[in-house]
């Protein structure tokens, strides 16, 4: 019996990612997210020691739009997620999908070398994986 092998997340992932503060407000985050055409946005780290976030469109439904919060008050820092679960270039796709669903996440980081080279999600993985011909 062999195993499908579904390629690697380099394969898939979204290498045009964008970077914004914490410190920056959920409404010029939203019109960030719509100039890039993004769904997601990684918040930079403060300083060496401090890890990565990131901003999905669900954390502003939930954090922002459900308790009927003002985007233009609420900074990212205060609905983003962070630290966040990062991936290798490397893992094979399978292993990243299964990882997605142990820890209930749809996004992560892409890391080589200390650095963020891309973005990878359940919507890339499967549009790459069962979907190929299609991007």
């Amino acid at each position: 019996m062999s195993v499908q092998s579904w390629g690697q997340v380099r394969d898939c992932m979204r290498k045009e990612v964008t970077e914004v503060d914490g410190t920056l407000d959920v409404l010029s985050a939203l019109k960030t997210m719509k100039k890039v055409g993004a769904t997601s946005l990684i918040v930079k780290r403060r300083d060496e020691q401090d890890e990565y976030g990131l901003l999905l469109f669900s954390d502003i439904a939930k954090k922002v739009i459900a308790k009927n919060r003002a985007p233009e008050r609420v900074s990212v820092y205060e609905v983003m997620a962070k630290p966040v679960l990062t991936v290798r270039p490397e893992m094979e796709i399978r292993y990243c999908a299964r990882l997605f669903e142990n820890f209930n996440i749809s996004h992560a980081p892409v890391v080589e070398n200390g650095e963020i080279v891309g973005l990878v999600s359940f919507y890339l993985l499967v549009l790459h994986s069962v979907l190929p011909d299609l991007e």
